[in-house]
């Protein structure tokens, strides 16, 4: 029988619930459960994928195509299980459901109000997740803060699915926050006392209190909350800021975190195997080289809009024994005359994702400079586009070279829509998602990062490369060493003159593990390593 955990947060925002989500699906996947993970947003876009990243962060794609929070990347990075679109709801994807419902006379004439119909649509994704993968346990993130009114229904939802599923199939965590105050030198209680009398208003008590905290915590902090709260007393456990991410699973262990989890829901499992994890730690810990990679992009005043990105970085790194230094570039701001001052000191460039014109001409600046001076170099999706864009420029002689998102009027669009493509169609969902077959060019370089003559990545782009123009980069230099199977579609270039030069169309960043670096992230880390 399925058992389900939600895990919701208190105080403030941002405390790491979906780390502490992440955390005990590693650890009870250690423990030989099969664990499927999910995250509810109170937001109303159906999904993440027409908001700014200043607003939401990355967006990150599961391998069935589906836009979603960034906290689905800490799962799967985590966890190493691939997600999907069962793994991320938002109020706009349930009213969404609901309404169209409506309109097609589902309801029969009923009218349609909060509870029951919006509620059973969130139960009905939650139990969907566990049936559609057979998981053991299904950890269920809510987003948000309790009182949030937009998290209301969310945790009502919650609440009936526990009281459905009976007594020890159900379990609720709370991650609050415990300030600590250098005034009077001490943690304060209050914050979560309140909290928690607000989860207890909704009819929901929680079964273990994650105590986030910057310091450690006395003693009296775990016995003052466990009776207020109305839980165990080992069933508060602190949850500690740590410079190493991927250190929580440990440190909350220490603390039985999984045991107790087990415990409370009735499993009886095998010790959680961390030794791979521990020695993965202990790697990290004891990394004696650092190499530093420029990270061009137009979202750099907020990390998290390149979080898989940055993780890809240091998973690369963790490999080859090396501390990945990431230098966040404003792509604004650099030039062909500023460019080799900026990039100084740079081991490897890297230009991400992303979309509209913004910026787009100190990238291209970048994939000069780097082609130039023979600078390992890889471009994910836009990155790509902006090689290719550059290479059409200054090797071509096709001055005007550009793509058709950025100028509708150029003489020389080597990005564009493919002429089987709609120009005319919605923002929303209607990218190329998911992940696709790529057929890799023997004995290219990408061949020899991958190892293996066919791939599947994912992708999130709507313009292609333009196959109108492929002899032409082709005959000068530009080996276009990635197609989909048929051929059709251009998915990778390189530079065979230099010593490490890629472009894909698609996102390898959500395929790193901590443990299992990409094959070219930890392409791109290993040479610029070399280059030193």
């Amino acid at each position: 029988m399925t058992k389900y955990i939600f895990v919701t947060g208190g105080v403030v925002s941002g405390l790491g619930k979906g780390i502490t989500a992440a955390s005990l699906g590693r650890l009870l996947k250690c423990r030989g459960l099969k664990v499927a993970a999910q995250k509810l947003d109170p937001y109303i876009n159906v999904d993440p994928g027409t908001m700014s990243p200043y607003q939401h962060g990355e967006v990150y794609v599961t391998e069935d195509g589906a836009e979603a929070d960034l906290d689905l990347g800490h799962y799967e990075r985590f966890i190493d299980e691939d997600l999907n679109k069962y793994s991320n709801l938002t109020t706009g994807k349930v009213y969404w459901n609901v309404l169209n419902k409506e309109r097609r006379g589902e309801y029969l004439g009923q009218t349609v109000q909060v509870i029951p119909h919006i509620t059973q649509e969130i139960k009905a994704f939650i139990y969907s997740v566990g049936r559609k993968t057979g998981a053991d346990v299904v950890i269920t993130e809510i987003g948000g803060t309790t009182g949030d009114i937009e998290s209301q229904p969310f945790l009502e939802a919650a609440r009936q699915v526990s009281l459905e599923q009976g007594t020890g199939n159900a379990l609720f965590i709370h991650v609050t926050l415990v300030p600590f105050l250098s005034g009077s030198d001490e943690h304060k209680t209050k914050p979560t006392q309140h909290s928690v009398k607000e989860l207890q208003g909704m009819g929901i008590s929680p079964n273990i209190i994650v105590l986030r905290c910057d310091r450690p915590l006395e003693p009296e902090i775990f016995r003052k909350i466990a009776m207020f709260c109305n839980v165990k007393p080992d069933c508060v456990i602190e949850n500690r800021t740590l410079p190493i991410l991927y250190e929580a699973p440990l440190m909350l262990e220490e603390r039985d975190f999984s045991l107790i989890v087990c415990r409370e829901l009735g499993l009886w499992t095998r010790a959680p195997e961390l030794a791979e994890w521990r020695g993965m730690v202990h790697r990290i810990k004891s990394l004696d080289r650092q190499v530093t990679i420029g990270l061009v992009g137009k979202y750099v005043q907020l990390h998290d809009a390149y979080l898989s990105v940055a993780e890809a970085l240091r998973h690369g790194g963790y490999a080859c024994g090396a501390a990945v230094s990431i230098r966040w570039i404003d792509s604004e701001t650099l030039n062909d005359e500023n460019a080799a001052e900026i990039l100084s000191g740079c081991g490897g460039i890297i230009v991400p994702g992303g979309f509209g014109d913004r910026g787009i001409e100190g990238m291209i600046s970048a994939a000069r400079y780097a082609r130039e001076n023979n600078l390992p170099y890889l471009g994910i999706c836009l990155g790509m586009q902006i090689a290719v864009i550059e290479f059409a420029r200054h090797i071509c002689g096709l001055e005007d070279a550009n793509s058709g998102e950025f100028n509708a009027d150029s003489g020389n669009k080597v990005i564009d829509f493919l002429p089987d493509q709609n120009d005319n169609i919605d923002k929303g969902g209607s990218l190329r998602l998911g992940a696709y077959p790529c057929r890799i060019k023997a004995g290219s370089l990408m061949n020899r990062c991958y190892g293996r003559d066919e791939i599947r990545e994912r992708h999130r782009h709507r313009y292609e490369f333009n196959n109108a123009y492929r002899a032409q980069l082709a005959t000068v230099g530009m080996s276009l060493c990635g197609t989909s199977p048929d051929g059709h579609i251009v998915e990778a270039v390189e530079l065979p003159e230099n010593d490490f030069f890629i472009g894909v169309q698609f996102h390898p960043e959500f395929k790193s593990r901590p443990n299992k670096p990409h094959p070219l992230f930890l392409g791109l880390v290993s040479a610029a390593l070399r280059g030193e």
